[in-house]
């Protein structure tokens, strides 16, 4: 399916075959291709790489129809390299085989290919390795596409040999003048009000391809002198334009009033807020994500199972998709509205951090190091270190913060919760510390205050 969105030197009459709107608006260069300036603008990054005379293997990353597909093929057009394409969702080894060797014939002829692989996350590891020799000799220039994540899904070698590019989401101006070129190519007008051409934008969600599509739906549908309102288009295309927009300010409101209604314990608005923000077609891992990071941020410790939940959530919808992976979000939207809470850990981790970086200098006690050498055991690398599992109760007592410093206390664990029990073990190895650093101190053994 095309996924290519720009100018076209096509005419109206010309182009009234049958051939998809996405299709006969393909553009024929770099430079028209609409809502991705930041690769193929002026000063893009791509257009940089063409004038420099030096392409190398590329990842896009990008949500779908944002034009991944037809930017590799721009690329091989405007660096004469031969373009071969697959998708790793049709393709296994024996389909790589035969590309890699019609690669290696042209590129032993003085000619590079420039092979795009669409999905690529979707080949095992194994399969993502055995591009690294043709990569290596120079026989492919390797172009992958991904909806996903290329940190998470792709081989850490495969990686290191390619650039990563991100493909934006199109926003709501590119999306009007893809429709304004749709317009010129169809030679008439969409039969849609302003409101309704609005809505038409917001159902497309950031897709150029999808708006073209949901276009043709409508030229189709509308009776001769007929325009649609925002009702009437919804009726005919089948489809509700998301409730906000994803990249503003109901986004933000939205996943705002979540978060506080499970920090505020009220798992009724919580679902509520959840709810919504489905309805209105928020990405379900994006709400995953957040979801996880309430579990570590306002429940923490107080209940050690929210993190797992809110993980096991995450990685249930991922198995199951959209909608029935959805429940799951939602259970553990409820399990962590319920949950005690505590930002005890929070707070902890940033008074941590504010001291290491003040105090980031300093050298641990030396009791507490390795001495590996004659000259650091000398110097009393090790010396006066009391192995914990062999004292009584498994606790020394012993300072573990570099002597500049003393002790300092970061974490300071609430009376409720799982953490209530933790307090307890805080509060007994407190009162250990203090009597057994007393003795030491008779004794002149490291530890002291």
């Amino acid at each position: 399916m095309a996924d290519l969105f720009g100018a076209s030197d096509e005419t109206p009459a010309a182009a009234s075959g049958a051939r998809p709107l996405a299709d006969r608006l393909r553009p024929s260069k770099l430079a028209e291709v609409v809502g991705q300036e930041h690769l193929t603008g002026a000063d893009g990054a791509l257009t940089r790489m063409i004038a420099s005379g030096s392409l190398g293997s590329l990842i896009f990353w990008g949500p779908p129809g944002t034009g991944k597909t037809t930017v590799a093929r721009l690329l091989a057009g405007e660096t004469d390299l031969a373009f071969e394409q697959i998708s790793a969702i049709f393709s296994g080894v024996a389909d790589l085989k035969k590309v890699f060797e019609a690669a290696r014939l042209r590129h032993r002829n003085g000619r590079q290919t420039l092979l795009f692989v669409d999905e690529i996350h979707r080949f095992n590891r194994a399969q993502q390795d055995g591009f690294l020799p043709v990569m290596e000799d120079g026989t492919v220039i390797l172009v992958g596409a991904t909806t996903e994540n290329p940190s998470f899904e792709l081989n850490a070698a495969l990686l290191s040999r390619a650039r990563v590019l991100s493909f934006k989401s199109l926003e709501a101006e590119s999306l009007a003048l893809l429709l304004e070129r749709a317009e010129e190519t169809v030679g008439r007008p969409l039969p849609l009000d302003d409101e309704a051409r609005a809505v038409l934008i917001r159902m497309a969600d950031g897709d150029g391809r999808a708006i073209l599509t949901l276009a043709e739906e409508v030229w189709r549908a509308a009776r001769e002198g007929e325009t649609f309102d925002a009702d009437g288009l919804q009726r005919v295309v089948q489809r509700r334009a998301p409730v906000y927009d994803k990249g503003q300010d109901g986004h933000y409101n939205l996943i705002s009033a979540l978060h506080k209604a499970v920090r505020g314990s009220d798992p009724d608005a919580a679902l509520y807020y959840l709810a919504r923000m489905f309805d209105a077609g928020e990405a379900p891992l994006f709400l995953g994500r957040r979801l996880v990071r309430m579990a570590v941020e306002d429940i923490g410790l107080a209940d050690p199972q929210a993190l797992v939940v809110a993980n096991a959530a995450k990685d249930a919808f991922d198995f199951l998709g959209s909608p029935e992976g959805e429940l799951a979000l939602a259970q553990a939207c409820i399990y962590l509205a319920t949950a005690p809470k505590s930002n005890a850990a929070y707070t902890a981790y940033k008074a941590s951090m504010a001291a290491a970086q003040e105090h980031g200098s300093l050298l641990p006690p030396r009791h507490i190091l390795n001495a590996p050498t004659k000259l650091m055991k000398s110097e009393g690398y090790g010396s006066g270190y009391q192995y914990d599992h062999d004292q009584p109760d498994a606790f020394s007592g012993q300072d573990y913060f570099p002597e500049a410093m003393g002790r300092r206390q970061f974490y300071d664990p609430p009376d409720r919760g799982f953490e209530r029990e933790i307090r307890k073990r805080l509060d007994y190895w407190t009162k250990l510390r203090k009597e057994r650093q007393a003795a030491a101190q008779e004794q002149g053994e490291p530890g002291e205050d």
